[in-house]
């Protein structure tokens, strides 16, 4: 739809696209009198309005040039021209233009461009920035249609067809272009856009240069309100400015756009107008100089001609003008080069900042019988009056089929016409009309009459890639999308199509605001007979239409309707078959091959859930299919109260969290639930804010995802008080129910009650006056109170009945009250959330009084007001409270409130003497009679005076909730006078006296009925009767309940018949009452009664049996006169025959209902024996238990276990599932009723025992999260593991649920410490970490321990870092090391050689490891002392870890209180004291010479030198000696310490020794010191010094020592100094900032040579994988170093490395205009390499042929390629290249060259003839030459 067709050729323009954004297509509009024929071939190159105009119209236009008043005829498109200055009216608005109507019916555009330089400057703005900017606002936040505007023409537009569009600008700049600064006078009237807002007002942009303008908020504040597109102005709005003050000769103008201020501006002569400056829309005194037919001149300004056409002279006095006539006329536009000015005379013009009348929508498309010819113009058409008494035109084409066929003898003055409306002129006011026969035929005349689903015929316009043009009728055009041209996808649509087809289309989509139509060709579609879906809620579960897929993933398909109405069908529903992947069985498109029909079964707001029913209907059990949504828990229930926080507010309703819930669920409040009365509930989503916390919100109803909550006051009443339905079943007749209005329809009023059950109540139940129109009566989402009238059990409908009369209680005066009540309760509470907000409006409450301004008189009489104490509000007085004083602007006057309108801040107020006179107040007394006088109505209460006190009192006007409509003579007008009842003598917080109409009634006694009690007996009057038990008696059956029968015995009589008494066998799942229907004839015996008001059974011989309803049975054998046991009882109570029922015993019984409060369900085994049955006795089936309500339907014959009585002894207790034995190995089912973290699951079982589940039978396979998925309240199947001492163990696993079932067991159970063995990988949670090592849970009873030396690799100073990352509950694997099974330990290990996983502490901590690997041990290393061995050992493996903790104990002799735990407290202390002396690695023979440092710390320079590692043994022993001595408490004896001396001694000579010793490793910042003093320049040492520091993590000492080493190198040693650069950039790149980073390498560029510097930066982004780093500095060093190729190869590396060939292409191109000309062969080759080795070689390959066909004799390149494709390509290509080479004109020596090569290469790859063909060919060019030289 790119280009629409046009109706009307002359105005409207194709909009350019806005950048990035699809414009919406416009429709163009043509201008009025346009001449041209219906559409021709396109042959024809010139444009029918040429001729028309050049050769049907030249005698006319000749006629009038003599005539002298040529130019008085309308206005045309011919002579508009760029620069014109026009008044136009906005006729629409959308986000990317104005579509503007001009006069004489031309229309134009306003592109988003257009509207000022501030606006363009913020689009500009939000187009860099890429995001949306706060201030700036579309386009119909600001512009309205109807508003006038001043435009100037900024261009005309001729497409290939001849047609022209306007383009039009609005920007002041333009517009205002003859003005001067010097021009400006008080009192001119020009056209502003809003700058800026300041905190004083608006700068204004008038678009006069050196000029400032302003607007202060005090002359903004009455059009602001006016106009309601906010509370501000906003940046590009255009306004109407009227000058108020010039100051500084024009530099500086205060404005004004108070619409009183500019409807009385009228231009004069001293505002120095000029034919340069004059603007449109300026209001004038003229005089008439000469009247014609076709309008007139007149004389304006003194000296200034104007001429009006007769469109715009007004129609009241058309005739009526005469000569020298002094007029108020309006500039229309001005031409910029003749200067000629046209005038209006209409109305609604003569005042600035008026606007036309708008035409009736429901007019548009309007066929009228009969038009009445008014006048008629040979030039230009005809003017019609229609039926309505306005004016209508039409252009001479549409007066007739053909030119031909016109003639003009009809259209005489008075002559009747058939005509339809088809387009208005805002600016003439004036409706378009058509006479031409196919128009007022035509089904559509604009997008607004097609709708959706419609079937329509169309001719293809245009094939393209995204789908078929398709003409549907003149100006309407649609698009068929290419998924759209047939039941299969087309490739080439070409072919079926032909452009001019004639083809039959069906409306998919129409959206008339954009002129949007979308339509559809498939077949299938298109002949469809099912309903059409078009919107979410026509979605009703059961539906069964076409749809057509959308999208087919592995969940299932999406399909879509009509209207972009959306579905998903789940996996599981996609056929009766499984489907395992949808994508490859359905195709995007598909509407069905095989009827696929979508069957609806669950309707959310935004998707409904579906499923493809295949070739069938769908059975009613389809209807309750689980559906995803279904499978999760409902976690609260309906009538649930919780407070809730406001998220997020909407249009319809705000998004809430409910506050107690942690994991913050979100919920939806709909406005309308907001509050009992609908206008409280619109005022209380205006004064809510996000973040507010609303308390006490009723939990309603779940919608697909959706919560719906409810603040309904009386909606939850009725649900706490149990005065609610929870299902169909449970209503009886002449029910009060409390509910709201669901829908309003013109047959009657839908209701919704709590708990979903909804009824309708149809129009003649609706109220008790006439009703013409049900949306004069209810609106969606009222509170109603309605009463049942009548049920259909098998339809499953409620009729409901509203009048009144019906359900109020008949005291009207109380429920008034009551309403009246809760309305001020409301209303407080909205007074405390405006305080916050508005502190001002809370004080004005009725009755008091304020001293206010006149503002300004209406005509209507009313008064507006201003006073200091209502800023910001608008304040009236209408004509009656004005009193009978006449006031005048600017006067002050005290008035009275009488009422304030928070949601339009509007406040009411009265000047009237006997309200603010003051009097004595009286002493008024409760229900007191008054007489009162209306003062001000609104729409829930009015508000009264009492004649004797003046005081204000509040009447409520409705009695009930469903009093809602009022005929006009009932409405109360103000000043009438009523009487009124006080039923307050103070006044609430709203400052007035409760009170309600008409005199007080006395109370009514409504009996409530108790709970206990069912409905029966409203239904079944007792009457005395006769009968007695045995009598046989025939009735009619009145109405069949799901558990049991009502029997008309006679006239007044009726009897009751039990489920259980209609057949002697009753099949299990059948429902016995539904082989009875309502007025068949039966034959029963009557059994027993049961009494009125108890419904207790009463046996026989009861003495009031007689004034019971009798109880029937039709059972055969009792007919037949077996009377059963219980019958002959002689006790009153029923409940000893709960005695005769044994446990154990199986009943058959009848589903009463599910009680969902209690969690049972309700069964009657026979007329006077009542079950229960509790919720997890009900089934084994889960699913069932998920939805108990759902399974068991009312009045179903179950069969059940007796398991005792209930504790009241009145009820049996059943069970459905026999007597649970909750035996060890059997399987159960039970509802989580607690989750503990870490332990597992508390779970209630049927019979009353709770079992817990431990997490290690969660599942097979342990997860993360394994509690994650369980939920309080879900039910779950259960083993039961073990049962002793009442505590119950169990398993959820699958493997001991369903063993047949061979599931993977990824974790097995762990039963005992015989399961475990040594090797063994296990998984298991961490328990606990304590200062012996982790304890680590394998299964419930078994722990295993995980010293820390076994956690991870990484030596740890700090215990919390375990604690962090392993915390309690953590999964892990483990590798089993040993296993003590008398003692029960089990040692594990964490350490990733061990299990093969990752380190539980992550590598980026910079954690140092344990000790390095040790050499070949020497052989006196067995004579050292024990100590040394004992850390030696520790330092190996796990295992020798493991061996060697028993010698640690030998070693240490603790004392026997010694627990084993200080032992691994020294054991820690040792590694501590290790760790602070690091060793390094020792190097591999052959390895390159690298820096050593055990951390794994690189530098990555080249240079490094290797120092030889000092052996491990010099290491100091001083900390083990001292470590020995602390368990030593004893006193040491001589010997010893003589022994002790030589040993220090020799340590002593060992560590001198040691450090002499030239191979010795640094081991302290002493002996670093001591070697960079010794080579001050090797940056080597430095490095190594700096990589000391960074094993101990002092970042900051290794960063010292780097400065230290830059000023200590010698300058000369460039490289040496460029490695300690480097390695501080490595440092700050791992340990710093990125500003630190980026300090540093500032300083190494200012130091080193730059390129270095920014190449190793890149390296170190590079491999520390900080790509978008490397890729900024790599655009960096191209800008900088463009020059040098070396750049652009690293950085053409680098993208290839990232997998980049196409930015590697364009990098190539750019590196070959940057560098010069003799780089470029070299470049192109290197690239060529790189792409060979990481890229695209196909590209590469291109690259070389491309360059050595231009350079054939570059032998350098030859061999590169050679040397490549020897290595990458195929044989074929290398040979192909030797050949090519072979044959060139070359240096003999070079051929030489490559003859030798391609013989090297056959003889390697070839065989011995491809090895002689070599030969041959060297032959061959060696004769060719010697031939040439003898030659």
């Amino acid at each position: 739809m790119a280009s629409m067709e046009e109706n009307f050729p002359r105005g409207g323009i194709q909009k350019k696209p806005a950048e990035g954004k699809t414009p919406k297509p416009k429709l163009e509009r043509d201008n009025l009198f346009d001449v041209q024929h219906e559409e021709k071939p396109q042959k024809r190159k010139r444009s029918q309005k040429d001729q028309g105009t050049q050769k049907k119209f030249k005698a006319d236009k000749t006629a009038a040039a003599e005539d002298n008043i040529m130019n008085i005829g309308p206005l045309t498109i011919e002579v508009l021209s760029e620069g014109m200055l026009l008044l136009g009216c906005i006729k629409e608005v959308s986000d990317y233009e104005l579509a503007i109507s001009l006069p004489n019916g031309l229309s134009g555009f306003v592109p988003v461009t257009q509207i000022s330089d501030a606006y363009s400057k913020l689009l500009t703005k939000q187009v860099a920035q890429g995001e949306l900017l706060e201030e700036l606002n579309s386009l119909p936040d600001m512009y309205s249609p109807g508003t006038l505007v001043r435009c100037i023409v900024t261009s005309i537009e001729k497409s290939a067809d001849g047609r022209r569009s306007v383009k039009l600008s609005i920007d002041p700049k333009k517009v205002n272009k003859g003005l001067s600064s010097t021009a400006l006078a008080a009192g001119m009237l020009l056209s502003g856009s809003v700058l800026s807002v300041e905190d004083h007002g608006y700068l204004i942009d008038i678009g006069v240069t050196g000029t400032h303008a302003f607007l202060p908020h005090q002359k903004a504040k009455n059009y602001i309100k006016a106009v309601k597109k906010g509370p501000d102005l906003k940046i590009g709005q255009n306004l109407n400015c009227l000058i108020v003050e010039v100051k500084n000769e024009g530099r500086v103008v205060c404005l004004s756009i108070d619409r009183s201020e500019v409807a009385a501006s009228v231009a004069s002569e001293r505002q120095n107008w000029a034919l340069s400056n004059l603007l449109p829309g300026l209001v004038v005194k003229a005089r008439v100089q000469k009247v014609a037919p076709l309008g007139m001149k007149l004389t304006f300004l003194s000296y200034f001609t104007g001429i009006v056409d007769f469109m715009h002279m007004d129609p009241e006095k058309s005739m009526s003008y005469s000569p020298d006539q002094v007029v108020k006329a309006c500039v229309l536009s001005v031409h910029p080069t003749s200067r000629a000015v046209r005038l209006t005379l209409r109305p609604p013009f003569l005042h600035p900042g008026g606007a036309p009348r708008q035409l009736p929508g429901q007019r548009m498309g309007a066929v009228l019988e009969e038009a009445m010819v008014k006048a008629f113009y040979k030039q230009f058409g005809a003017v019609f009056e229609l039926d309505d008494g306005t004016l209508a035109f039409a252009r001479l084409k549409h007066l007739s089929k053909t030119r031909k066929s016109f003639k003009p003898g009809a259209f005489k003055e008075g002559c009747k016409h058939k005509c339809r409306i088809i387009d208005y002129s805002l600016m003439d006011e004036m409706c378009v009309v058509s006479l031409k026969h196919q128009i007022i035929e035509a089904r559509f005349l604009q997008y607004q009459d097609i709708h959706t689903g419609d079937v329509v015929q169309g001719k293809v316009l245009s094939l393209k890639p995204i789908g078929m043009q398709v003409k549907v009728a003149d100006g309407i055009r649609g698009l068929v999308p290419s998924l759209h041209l047939s039941d299969v996808i087309l490739k080439q649509p070409e072919k079926k199509y032909n452009i001019g087809d004639e083809v039959k289309c069906r409306v998919l989509e129409c959206s008339p605001g954009g002129k949007k139509l979308i339509l559809t060709l498939k077949k299938s579609l298109v002949q469809s007979k099912l309903p059409v879906l078009s919107s979410y809620e026509d979605a009703k579960p059961g539906l069964i239409t076409h749809g057509f897929v959308v999208c087919a993933r592995e969940f299932g398909c999406i399909v879509k309707f009509y209207n972009d109405v959306k579905g998903l069908v789940p996996k599981n529903e996609l056929g009766s078959d499984p489907i395992s992947c949808p994508d490859k069985v359905f195709y995007e498109g598909q509407v069905n091959n095989i009827p696929l029909l979508c069957h609806v079964f669950e309707c959310k707001r935004e998707i409904c859930i579906l499923d493809f029913v295949l070739n069938s209907a769908p059975g009613p059990e389809d209807k309750w299919k689980c559906t995803p949504k279904e499978k999760q828990e409902v976690k609260y229930q309906t009538g649930e109260i919780v407070d809730v926080k406001i998220l997020k507010k909407k249009d319809n309703g705000l998004e809430v969290s409910i506050l107690e819930d942690e994991d913050n669920v979100v919920a939806w409040i709909p406005t309308l639930h907001l509050s009992d009365f609908v206008a409280t509930s619109k005022l209380l989503w205006h004064c809510l804010q996000e973040g507010d916390v609303l308390p006490r919100v009723m939990y309603l109803s779940v919608k697909g995802e959706h919560i719906i909550l409810s603040r309904k006051s009386a909606v939850i009443s009725a649900v706490q008080e149990e005065q609610v339905v929870r299902s169909f079943s449970e209503i009886q007749p002449d029910m009060l129910l409390t509910g709201y209005v669901r829908n309003v329809m013109p047959f009657g009023v839908f209701v919704e009650f709590p708990f979903g059950v909804t009824g309708l109540a149809p129009k003649v139940s609706m109220s008790d006056k006439f009703v013409t129109d049900t949306k004069d009566h209810f609106v969606v989402g009222q509170t109603v109170i309605a009463k049942v009238m009548s049920t259909d059990e098998e339809k499953q409908r409620v009729l409901l009945n509203l009048k009144v009369s019906e359900c109020s209680s008949g005291d009207s005066a109380a429920e008034s009250f009551a309403l009246l009540n809760q309305y001020f309760k409301e209303l407080k509470e909205i007074r405390d959330l405006l305080r916050r907000g508005d502190p001002s409006i809370c004080e004005l409450v009725p009755g008091k009084g304020v001293h206010l301004v006149v503002q300004d008189v209406r005509e209507d009489g009313s008064a507006l007001f201003s006073g200091s104490s209502v800023t910001g509000l608008t304040v009236t007085a209408t004509r009656y409270h004005l009193g009978d004083k006449n006031i005048a602007p600017g006067e002050k006057r005290k008035a009275i409130v009488l009422h304030v309108d928070a949601l339009t801040s509007e406040v009411y107020v009265s000047l009237r003497e006997e309200l603010l006179k003051q009097r004595p107040k009286r002493r008024l007394r409760e229900n007191s009679q008054h007489s009162a006088v209306v003062q001000h109505i609104t729409e829930h209460f009015a508000i009264v005076s009492l004649l004797e006190t003046g005081q204000l009192a509040a009447v409520p006007i409705a009695c009930h909730f469903n009093d809602t409509f009022r005929f006009d003579s009932e409405k109360l007008g103000v000043g009438q006078t009523i009487s009124i009842t006080l039923k307050a003598v103070k006044e609430n917080d709203h400052g007035v006296l409760p009170a309600v109409q008409g005199p007080a009634k006395k109370n009514v006694f409504v009996r409530v009925r108790n709970e206990s009690e069912t409905a029966l007996e409203e239904v079944l009057p007792a009457v005395k009767h006769s009968l007695s038990p045995g009598d046989v008696v025939t009735g009619t059956v009145k109405s069949v309940k799901p558990t049991h029968v009502t029997v008309a015995i006679d006239d007044k009589l009726t009897g009751s018949i039990h489920a259980s008494r209609i057949l002697d066998e009753v099949p299990l799942g059948s429902f016995p009452t539904s082989t009875l229907k309502a007025g068949q004839k039966v034959t029963a015996r009557v059994i027993g009664g049961r009494d009125v008001n108890t419904h207790r059974y009463l046996p026989i011989t009861h003495p009031h049996f007689t004034q019971s309803i009798p109880e029937l049975s039709i059972r055969p054998s009792e007919k037949e006169g077996e009377f059963t046991a219980m019958l002959n009882l002689k006790e009153d109570s029923s409940l000893k025959k709960l005695g005769l029922y044994n446990v154990g015993q199986t009943v058959t019984c009848f589903v009463k209902k599910y009680n969902v409060l209690k969690n049972w369900l309700e069964v009657e085994v026979g007329p006077d024996i009542r079950g229960r049955v509790p919720h997890l006795l009900l089934s084994l089936n889960t699913k069932v238990l998920k939805h108990p309500e759902k399974s068991f339907k009312n009045g179903q014959a179950i069969s059940a276990t007796v398991t005792g009585t209930d504790a009241t002894e009145t009820n049996l207790c059943l069970s459905l599932t026999g007597i649970q034995s909750l035996e060890q190995d059997t399987i159960s089912v039970g509802m989580i009723t607690k989750v503990t973290p870490h332990i597992g699951l508390t779970i209630a079982l049927p019979g009353g025992k709770t079992g817990k589940v431990s997490i290690f039978h969660l599942s097979d396979t342990y997860t993360e999260d394994p509690l994650g998925k369980f939920k309080v309240g879900k039910i779950v199947r259960c083993y039961i593991l073990s049962n002793e001492n009442g505590k119950i163990q169990l398993s959820l696993r699958q493997s001991r649920l369903n063993p047949k079932v061979n599931s993977k067991v990824e974790d097995i159970e762990i039963v005992s410490i015989k399961d475990v063995k040594k090797g063994q990988l296990v998984r298991g949670y961490v328990k606990s970490v304590t200062p012996s090592g982790v304890f680590f849970g394998l299964s419930t009873s078994l722990l295993g321990r995980i010293l820390f030396q076994n956690v991870s690799p990484y030596f740890v100073q700090k215990h919390s870092l375990y604690e962090k990352y392993l915390p309690e509950g953590k999964l892990l694997t483990a590798k089993v090391l040993g296993v003590n099974r008398r003692e029960k330990h089990i040692e594990l290990s964490l350490l990733p050689e061990d299990t093969g996983m990752p380190s539980v502490l992550p590598e980026s901590l910079g954690l140092p490891q344990y000790g390095a690997e040790e050499e070949k041990k020497e052989p006196d290393d067995e004579q050292r002392e024990e100590p040394k061995l004992k850390t030696k050992r520790r330092r190996g493996n796990s295992e020798s870890g493991q061996e060697a903790k028993p010698k640690k104990r030998k070693i240490c002799p603790a004392e026997e209180n010694d627990s084993g735990i200080e032992v691994y407290y020294r054991e820690e202390d040792d590694q501590e004291e290790e760790a602070t002396e690091k060793k390094s690695k020792v190097r591999k023979p052959g390895e390159a010479p690298r820096l050593q440092v055990s951390m794994g710390f690189t530098w990555d320079e080249d240079s490094a030198v290797d120092i030889p590692v000092l052996d491990q043994k010099g290491e100091s022993s001083e900390s083990e000696e001292e470590e020995d001595m602390q368990p030593k408490l004893k006193k040491q004896t001589k010997k010893e310490k003589e022994l002790e001396k030589q040993k220090k001694e020799k340590e002593l000579c060992r560590v001198e020794a040691a450090l002499m010793d030239p191979s010795r490793q640094p081991q302290s910042a002493d002996d670093f010191d001591r070697l960079v003093l010794g080579s001050p320049n090797s940056s080597i040492l430095w490095l190594q010094y700096m990589a000391f520091h960074l094993q101990a993590t002092e970042i900051e000492k290794a960063r010292a020592v780097a400065e230290r080493a830059l000023k200590t190198i010698s300058f000369r040693e460039e490289q040496e100094k460029l490695n300690v650069w480097v390695a501080l950039l490595n440092l700050e790149n791992m340990y710093g900032t990125e500003e630190t980073l980026m300090k540093v390498f500032e300083r190494a560029v200012q130091y080193n040579e730059p390129l270095k510097v920014f190449q190793h930066l890149c390296d170190i982004y590079a491999t520390s994988e900080k790509y978008k780093q490397a890729e900024e500095l790599y655009h960096t060093m191209l800008k900088r170093f463009r020059q040098d190729k070396s750049v652009w190869l690293k950085y053409a590396s680098f993208l290839l490395k990232q997998g980049q060939t196409e930015a590697t292409h364009r990098l190539l191109e750019r590196a070959l205009k940057a560098l010069p000309t003799k780089e470029h062969l070299d470049v192109i080759s290197r690239f060529a390499q790189l792409e060979f080795h990481s890229g695209d070689t196909e590209h590469a390959k291109a690259l070389f042929e491309s360059t050595l066909s231009s350079y054939p004799k570059r032998t350098d390149i030859w061999s590169i390629y050679m040397d490549i494709m020897i290595k990458h390509g195929s044989q074929k290509e290398v040979r192909d290249i030797f050949e090519r080479v072979i044959h060139l004109s070359l240096a003999p020596k070079k051929m030489k060259f490559f003859f030798k090569r391609y013989l090297d290469y056959e003889k390697k790859f070839g065989t011995a003839e491809s090895v002689l063909g070599v030969k041959r060919a060297a032959l061959e060019y060696v004769e060719t030459k010697s031939s040439l030289a003898d030659t």
